[in-house]
C-alpha cells in the first residue's frame, strides 16, 4: 500500500545569499498517500543537478518561475512507475520528468509535473537519459548547431568543457567537422580528460594557466564559435580572440550564479562591433519540435562510440545538497546525478 511508504524530501528552507549552501535546504519525511484518479506514483532512481537550478532559488522574473520556500526543490529525475491509475504510465514504466528532489513523486493527469513527464524507450539506462540522451546532450546539440550556426572547419571553443552540456559540446564539434576545439576546464585532470580522452585538440586549465595568454596561443583572432558556459572574465578573454562574423552561444554563466550582487556585463563588449560578432542566448525548449531527431542522432553516435558519455554519480538521499554543491565547486566530471 502507497501509504506505508516513506517519502524523503528536501525542501527549500531560505533563498541563498551568494554561495548557495547545504543549510538552505532541509529534509523531511512525509507519508505518501494513497493513490487516488488519475494519478502515478513514482520511485524516483536518479536526480539529475543543473546549474541553472541556481537561478530558480532567487526571487526574480525569469523563463522559470522562483522555487516557492517550503516546498520539494524542483528538479528533473528518472523513475519507476510503482502505482498508476493513468494508462499512458504503467506500473513498470520508466519515466523522467520534473519529478523533484525526493524519493516518490505523486503526479496528478493535467499538472505541470505531468507535462513534463516522459516515458523512457527500452533499453535506454534511466541515467543516460537525463545525460546525453536528455536535456543535456539537446543543450549541446542545439546550442552548437543551431544557435552557433556551426560549420565544418570551424574553430570552436568551449568554457566548462568538462561539465554535462561543455564536455558534449565539444565532441559534437569533433564529430562535426571542427578544424579545432578547444575547451577550458578546472584543473589538469580534468584537462587531461578533454584531450585524452574526448578528442578536444586542446584543454585550458583556467585555475593554473593565464587563459587569454594560452588563447591568443592556441587560436588568436579565429575562434568562429564559442560556447559559453561561464561568462565573466573567461568571456571577455574569448571575446579578444575571435574570428570576423564569430558567433557566441549564451548558454549560462556559472561564474556569475553565486553573486551577491548583480555583476557588470562584459569588459570587452565592444568587440561585438569590431568583429561583427553575433552573441545569443536560447533555451532547449525551443527546438521542441526537432528534438526527436536530435535524439536520434546523438543515440546514433553513442552506438558508434564517437560520443562518450560519462556521468559523476553520487549516492543517498541524505546526500543531495552536497551533490548539487559539487556543480560549484568544480568537483563535477561530466553529469552530475545522485542515485537513490
Amino acid at each position: 500500500m502507497s501509504n506505508e511508504r516513506s517519502n524523503g524530501q528536501w525542501r527549500l528552507k531560505s533563498r541563498p545569499v551568494g554561495m548557495v549552501k547545504t543549510t538552505d535546504f532541509e529534509y523531511v519525511e512525509v507519508p505518501v498517500e494513497p493513490l487516488a484518479a488519475n494519478q502515478v506514483i513514482i520511485r524516483n532512481l536518479y536526480l539529475s543537478f543543473d546549474p541553472a537550478q541556481r537561478g530558480r532559488l532567487n526571487d526574480v522574473k525569469s523563463y522559470a518561475p522562483p522555487q516557492p520556500i517550503g516546498e520539494v526543490m524542483g528538479a528533473f529525475a528518472a523513475g519507476e512507475v510503482v502505482e498508476s491509475n493513468i494508462a499512458a504510465f504503467p506500473v513498470g514504466a520508466h519515466v523522467i520528468g520534473g519529478l523533484g528532489w525526493q524519493q516518490y513523486a505523486t503526479v496528478a493527469e493535467g499538472s505541470p509535473v505531468f507535462q513534463s513527464l516522459r516515458a523512457i524507450p527500452e533499453g535506454v539506462p534511466p541515467q543516460l537519459a537525463l545525460s546525453a540522451l536528455g536535456g543535456t546532450g539537446l543543450t549541446a546539440y542545439f546550442g552548437l548547431l543551431q544557435t552557433g550556426e556551426f560549420k565544418a572547419g570551424d574553430v570552436v571553443l568551449v568554457s566548462g568543457a568538462a561539465g554535462a552540456t561543455g564536455s558534449v559540446v565539444g565532441q559534437i564539434a569533433r564529430i562535426k567537422g571542427a578544424s579545432k576545439v578547444i575547451g577550458i576546464a578546472g584543473g589538469a585532470d580534468k584537462c587531461a580528460w578533454l584531450t585524452d580522452d574526448l578528442g578536444f585538440d586542446a584543454a585550458i586549465d583556467y585555475r593554473n594557466e593565464d587563459v587569454a595568454a594560452r588563447l591568443r596561443e592556441e587560436c588568436g583572432d579565429t575562434i568562429d564559435v564559442y560556447f559559453d558556459n561561464v561568462g565573466g572574465e573567461i568571456l571577455d578573454a574569448a571575446l579578444m580572440n575571435m574570428a570576423l562574423n564569430g558567433r557566441i552561444v549564451v548558454c549560462g554563466g556559472i561564474s556569475q550564479y553565486n553573486a551577491a550582487e548583480a555583476q557588470a556585463g562584459p569588459k570587452n563588449y565592444l568587440q561585438l562591433i569590431i568583429r561583427r560578432l553575433t552573441m545569443r542566448g536560447f533555451l532547449v525548449s525551443d527546438f521542441f519540435a526537432q528534438m526527436p531527431q536530435a535524439v536520434g542522432e546523438l543515440a546514433g553516435w553513442i552506438a558508434a562510440g564517437d560520443l562518450k558519455t560519462t556521468e559523476d554519480i553520487q549516492e543517498g538521499i541524505e546526500q543531495v545538497p552536497q551533490t548539487f554543491l559539487r556543480l560549484f565547486e568544480g568537483k563535477n566530471r561530466g553529469k552530475q546525478l545522485l542515485k537513490l
